[in-house]
């Protein structure tokens, strides 16, 4: 099982992977968690944030699941994922795979405090931030979109709707 959760910086990805960790960790045996920041610490940070880096961090996310998931470690991963031909190459390479797409606007994220990302991008004072000056393509089909338009201090709803799944509830029978 992989769950592929993407969205713009500051959607909540990295908490709500933990929480769905927490949550499947007690029944689930070779569950690991990525996310797309450690793994570019773990490769000591040897691309930038340009497109052209962000494409190599993405190639490896890719591939590092698909080795995981083929040897029977199930996946939560967080990672921006702006590339469709590697969402394309997911679903195409990694069996029981489940994409979930945590939606927010830019105008929200910056009401929640990111405006120290999403601001200066604006202004032309910071370069190479997805959904300003590079393109987040929204995924056309995921298996599940969530809507965090919404202030939320509790993501156990999230949680649930994920652990929903067919991917998940076919590990945890």
């Amino acid at each position: 099982m992989v769950i592929w959760i993407i969205g713009l910086s500051g959607v909540g990805k990295t908490t709500l992977s933990q929480l769905v960790y927490e949550k499947l960790k007690p029944s689930t045996q070779n569950l690991v968690r990525l996310d797309g920041d450690v793994i570019r610490n773990v490769f000591g940070n040897d691309v930038d944030h340009s497109v052209e880096g962000r494409l190599k961090n993405a190639e490896r996310l890719s591939h590092l699941t698909k080795l995981l998931s083929d040897q029977g470690i199930h996946v939560i991963a967080a990672v921006l994922s702006i590339f469709p031909e590697w969402r394309k190459w997911n679903r195409e390479n990694i069996q029981d795979y489940a994409e979930v797409y945590l939606k927010v606007s830019i105008d929200t994220l910056i009401k929640r405090g990111r405006e120290h990302l999403y601001v200066p991008a604006r202004e032309g004072k910071l370069q190479n931030v997805v959904g300003v000056d590079i393109d987040f393509p929204e995924p056309s089909f995921p298996d599940l979109e969530i809507d965090n338009e919404e202030e939320k201090n509790d993501f156990s709803g999230f949680v649930d709707q994920i652990t929903a799944l067919q991917v998940v509830k076919d590990i945890l029978e």
